[in-house]
């Protein structure tokens, strides 16, 4: 099976997200999209995350309907901070029968090179790459193993869904309905 891992912090999960894995899934032929919920990005601080378990949570509610969408936790059991490379080789070791790419924005991209072993991940896994409106200035977008997906670009931040939360305003709209029912009801990013 061709499974397409969406890494993220999702601090929370919204429609952005769930837009570009479905514009996976509808141009490649990946047969489901993993969302990994990292509980702590080497290059994000982890000061302003929601508890990981409760963002896992939210993600699994987000995308209950998509039975071609599935949600992962491998990186709770791994060493922190995690690193994509240690995730893929361990998910690799797990699941032999299956074949994984990374799924990643194109900002991304344009600092993938400061990844650790990012050619090894380019070289045995390979990229789906979602431009968000940047011109590209990689040269990884020629790599044989980088691929352009065309997706709607949705300026949708996870950090405006939380100034939101904090003002008091609705983020209906910006997250779907269970996702923000939840939020709601736990009281979370007050």
């Amino acid at each position: 099976m061709k499974i397409g891992l969406f890494f993220g912090s999702f601090n929370p999960i919204h429609h952005g997200h769930l837009i570009i894995a479905q514009a996976v899934l509808n141009q490649t032929d990946v047969d489901q999209i993993w969302f990994i919920v990292s509980p702590q990005n080497p290059l994000k601080k982890s000061k302003s995350l929601l508890h990981e378990f409760d963002r896992l949570d939210l993600v699994e509610r987000a995308i209950s309907d998509n039975y071609a969408f599935k949600t992962n936790d491998i990186e709770f059991h791994l060493p922190r901070p995690s690193y994509t490379i240690d995730t893929l080789v361990h998910l690799s070791e797990r699941h032999p029968d299956h074949q994984f790419n990374l799924i990643l924005g194109g900002d991304n991209l344009e600092q993938f090179t400061s990844w650790k072993n990012y050619d090894k991940i380019l070289d045995f896994f390979g990229l789906y790459v979602y431009p968000r409106g940047e011109d590209p200035v990689s040269d990884l977008w020629q790599h044989k193993n980088v691929h352009r997906i065309e997706a709607p670009v949705l300026h949708i931040s996870a950090t405006y869904i939380r100034t939101c939360i904090q003002q008091g305003k609705s983020i209906k709209y910006l997250v779907p309905d269970q996702v923000e029912a939840l939020i709601a009801q736990k009281k979370f990013y007050l």
